[in-house]
């Protein structure tokens, strides 16, 4: 048995009605059993990826399992709200670390997206799905497992923001500043 770090074929989001809303599929080249000695078919173009997923979708629209089997790929899936989150490898990986890693992917971007892990919220949010995905898995290699390190890793830095106090010096400080501006423009005229 040849032992590799690459484990993830593809990451996919689908929609209620099958349709992809994200898709990421990993070819590395230095993959030393790429297909795993003929297992896997390669889903090159568009076409026979569109194709998997429908039948994907069509095996996994119902909720109540996380693992499956189809077309030589193992997928491992989770259900949220309105679309369907996928990991795919050869049927040969660990069911249980692909499902660890699944698990910790969508925990950072519920925690990352505010718990509003539906279409709307990948679609408006996609950087942080992205950023999400790449620390978590890097060209198919399974990088992280802890949902909080990768949500602090991509979060977005906040604006350097100062503490403003509203007291009554800075209330005269801006009746000032307008009294001052509005007898400039009355002297110009």
């Amino acid at each position: 048995m040849n032992l590799s770090l690459y484990s993830i074929s593809a990451f996919l989001i689908l929609d209620n009605e099958g349709h992809r809303v994200l898709a990421k599929y990993y070819r590395p080249k230095s993959h030393p059993n790429a297909l795993n000695g003929g297992e896997m078919k390669e889903l090159a173009t568009l076409k026979e990826q569109k194709a998997f997923e429908k039948g994907l979708w069509g095996k996994t629209k119902k909720a109540g399992g996380d693992i499956i089997l189809y077309d030589g790929y193992l997928a491992v899936y989770k259900h949220s709200l309105d679309i369907i989150i996928y990991f795919l490898a050869s049927p040969g990986e660990n069911e249980l670390m692909l499902s660890a890693s699944l698990n910790s992917l969508i925990d950072a971007q519920s925690l990352l997206l505010r718990n509003q892990l539906e279409k709307r919220g990948v679609l408006e949010n996609l950087d942080v799905v992205l950023l999400c995905l790449d620390e978590t898995v890097d060209d198919g290699i399974i990088l992280d497992t802890d949902a909080a390190a990768i949500a602090s890793r991509v979060s977005r830095s906040r604006p350097d923001t100062t503490d403003i106090t509203i007291n009554e010096q800075t209330i005269m400080n801006a009746y000032q500043t307008v009294k001052d501006r509005v007898a400039q423009r009355i002297r110009e005229l």
